[in-house]
């Protein structure tokens, strides 16, 4: 696995880095892929949720990224792609994704966001990135790691 580090003083720099990863994934875009899977990994209130709002507004939403604890997925239409925000804190049993249909959320051109995706460990699809956000004082340490030939171009642009 191939990893970079991040050092972020402030929730702009979160925000900051989440643009550059949106747009790196604008611009190694291609017809028909495979969906992408991003694992964020941290403590309640480390900024899983803001890095996925503005890796989320980088692609084109213009409106509110809101957490998706209560409702465990929000979709974004992005064309080209669909994004799926999903937030497994609430999850009791992996089993509980194939209940709600996480297969319909797999197809090409799609790109998965999953906050505690530990929760859903045997069902989620393997992260192509996995991202730990943790505590540093008042800033941010974060970790991504590339686990797979997609991951890999993405985080040498970053």
């Amino acid at each position: 696995m191939s990893e970079k580090q991040f050092f972020l003083a402030s929730e702009g720099d979160l925000l900051a880095l989440a643009t550059r990863l949106a747009n790196a994934v604008k611009e190694k875009k291609s017809e028909g892929e495979a969906p992408l899977t991003i694992h964020l990994i941290g403590e309640l209130g480390a900024g899983k949720t803001t890095f996925s709002r503005g890796f989320i507004q980088a692609l084109g939403h213009a409106g509110k990224v809101k957490s998706p604890t209560y409702t465990l997925v929000e979709s974004y239409d992005l064309t080209p792609w669909q994004v799926h925000h999903f937030d497994l804190y609430r999850l009791a049993d992996p089993e509980e994704l194939e209940f709600m249909g996480i297969r319909d959320y797999l197809d090409s051109n799609t790109i998965i966001l999953a906050e505690w995706p530990q929760r859903g460990k045997g069902v989620l699809p393997e992260p192509d990135l996995k991202i730990v956000i943790a505590y540093a004082d008042e800033a941010r340490d974060m970790t991504i790691g590339a686990l797979t030939t997609r991951g890999r171009e993405l985080l040498e642009t970053l």
